[in-house]
């Protein structure tokens, strides 16, 4: 995307430098494969970033939503498709590889030329030959001079799509605030595996991390145990709380509760239990969360709150109530780790976006250098957001680059 509009305005020339073979593989594997290009509302309060909230804001409002949709549509002819019940745009053909190539595609077609199998080595200030401001170090090749430079190289996550963090540590030569990276959007696992005769379950569930109001956040979505942990969006969108809180080291400090039906809270299960009691005495407690819960995971309840799977309603004690119920609404996670950047969605932390011009993206420290998308402090939750950031700020910094002087 920064290239495309790096070149668009003027024609002017621009060379992108992809890693890979093919470029684009994070396009590649996302939404399984098919791509969930936009969320159908970008909610900026839902980004995290150590950064300034307010330039954060102001980068995602840069190119709306309704004007990202046209792009892809009009311009790249790429039809999308509203999946209402996750509120997530994909190609109407379901394939991510359409959204790759038709911005490879509508790229070349525009004049930008693209290199891949290439591997910068560094970005450092040219000596002002034939009015060159930058110089591009390759490995196994000439060096390249450039009037500006746009670095766009992702940042740690899933490094086997081509994230090796280089672009940071680029930036960090070139003096710039990086503010400590951290694998986000990732799978948490416990060990020893506790749930581990669970794998494969999946339910839709309430998630609460954090102890305080600063650190506290909730989050709605799939949750799926795993032969080592948890994963599911519920479980990504928090994920970032108990990384820092383990790379800080105080894993403690981050407990994790889930309530397994979204809707039924405590007094909801109080009344359904008292109701199914009412019409039948005999029936098992386990038939009643199994009718809203997976049978394994029912199980799995009842039998940690201390309940035989034959108990019955009528036999059911005040204080067996209270057990399974806590279990219920807020069962206490014994996550120990997480997956790190080899599953992570996207790079928490990053380059600090005061470091940068808001409106164009331009680095306040050196003329002709511009940075976008997840090289930068900010990163949102699951459901298009990552792209949305990624394709607004790839923009400003393609037109900043172009108009630079």
């Amino acid at each position: 995307m920064a290239g495309i509009f790096a070149a668009s305005p003027q024609r002017v020339p621009v060379l992108l430098l992809e890693r890979t073979r093919d470029g684009g593989r994070k396009i590649l594997i996302s939404g399984g494969g098919r791509c969930n290009i936009l969320p159908a509302e970008v909610q900026p309060a839902r980004f995290v970033t150590d950064s300034s909230p307010n330039t954060l804001r102001n980068l995602l409002r840069a190119w709306p939503l309704a004007d990202q949709r046209a792009f892809f549509e009009s311009t790249l002819g790429v039809p999308l498709a509203l999946e209402a019940d996750t509120a997530k745009y994909f190609p109407r053909s379901n394939q991510a590889r359409e959204v790759r190539d038709a911005l490879v595609r509508h790229a070349r077609s525009v004049g930008v030329q693209v290199r891949c199998d290439t591997r910068v080595a560094d970005v450092v200030p040219a000596r002002g030959e034939d009015g060159a401001r930058w110089r591009v170090l390759i490995d196994g090749a000439d060096p390249i001079d450039a009037s500006a430079v746009i670095l766009a190289t992702g940042g740690l996550s899933v490094p086997a799509t081509g994230s090796d963090g280089s672009g940071l540590a680029i930036a960090r030569r070139l003096g710039h605030t990086v503010h400590d990276t951290y694998p986000a959007l990732t799978p948490l696992i416990a060990d020893p595996p506790v749930h581990d005769v669970l794998s494969g379950v999946s339910v839709t569930a309430r998630l609460r991390a954090g102890q305080t109001q600063a650190d506290r956040l909730t989050t709605t979505g799939g949750f799926l145990f795993t032969h080592r942990g948890y994963s599911g969006p519920a479980v990504l969108d928090l994920s970032h709380l108990p990384v820092r809180a383990r790379l800080a080291g105080q894993p403690q400090a981050m407990p994790v509760q889930v309530q397994w039906s979204i809707d039924h809270d405590e007094a909801a299960w109080q009344q359904r239990l008292q109701a199914a009691l009412r019409q039948n005495g005999q029936g098992l407690v386990v038939t009643i969360v199994r009718q809203l819960l997976p049978n394994r995971l029912a199980d799995w309840l009842v039998a940690d709150a201390g309940l035989p799977l034959d108990r019955t309603l009528a036999t059911l004690t005040r204080a067996e109530r209270l057990a399974l119920i806590a279990r219920l609404c807020r069962y206490p996670l014994p996550w120990t780790g997480d997956e790190g950047y080899k599953k992570a969605e996207v790079t928490g932390g990053g380059v600090a976006l005061d470091d940068v011009d808001p409106k164009t993206l331009e680095s306040r420290r050196h003329r002709g250098l511009f940075l976008c998308g997840e090289l930068l402090d900010a990163f949102g939750p699951i459901g298009g957001h990552n792209f949305a950031w990624a394709w607004a700020t790839g923009r400003s910094a393609g037109l900043g680059a172009a108009n630079s002087p």
